[in-house]
């Protein structure tokens, strides 16, 4: 029998899980106690990802060679472009300073990694690695949404970028689960790679926040 999508993320997000809280930023922002400074650096760098990921996500569905993999990347692409929009309502609020932020390599790891994966990686191993941290993406983004508001006074649009990707989309997990089970019924879709790419994206996105952390103490 072949073996379920849905078991191997459920497998990948429970050796994620203990490392989930090391995030030392979202802590500071849900508590009121990062500094306003912080909001231009991470609209700043964001601004920078979305646009790398939005041409990666166009590269992996482009390379794909099997429907449902094309199908999710795919789909991921004009959210980043829309999610990159939503960033100029912030930038325009935290300052005039906000043009003169200088990528931090810390911050910019992450990118750079789906940008070699929409060269190297297996589809569906890719698929299953970007999926696995959604869950803890959102989380951060939702809590970023919810102390810029109750302790910064941003309104909504300018926090609309966390609240995007704090918004759950089931079509999106059905489109990972059927590109993941695609890999894994064609047996194209090495476990150990799934899991190392998953790990990796974990490593990459605590570095972004804590790169921020470091430079912006509470």
């Amino acid at each position: 029998m072949t073996r379920s999508a849905r078991k191997l993320l459920e497998e990948i997000q429970a050796e994620l899980a203990p490392r989930d809280g090391d995030n030392r930023l979202v802590p500071l922002i849900t508590a009121g106690r990062a500094p306003r400074a912080v909001f231009a650096a991470l609209a700043a760098e964001e601004k920078l990802i979305t646009l790398s990921d939005w041409r990666s996500f166009h590269e992996l569905a482009a390379r794909a060679d099997e429907p449902h993999a094309r199908t999710f990347f795919g789909g991921l692409a004009p959210g980043e472009q829309q999610a990159n929009g939503m960033l100029d309502a912030l930038l325009a609020a935290t300052g005039p300073d906000h043009g003169k932020e200088r990528p931090r390599a810390g911050c910019q790891v992450y990118p750079a990694y789906v940008a070699w994966l929409a060269l190297n990686g297996e589809s569906s191993a890719t698929a299953a690695g970007i999926f696995a941290n959604f869950a803890a993406f959102g989380r951060y983004c939702r809590d970023v949404a919810a102390g810029m508001r109750e302790h910064y006074g941003f309104t909504g649009e300018q926090c609309a970028f966390f609240d995007f990707f704090a918004a759950d989309v089931p079509e999106i997990e059905e489109q990972a689960l059927a590109a993941i089970q695609a890999g894994l019924d064609a047996r194209r879709l090495d476990e150990r790679e799934a899991h190392r790419c998953a790990r990796l994206f974990q490593s990459y996105e605590l570095l972004f926040w804590n790169t921020l952390a470091d430079e912006f103490p509470g």
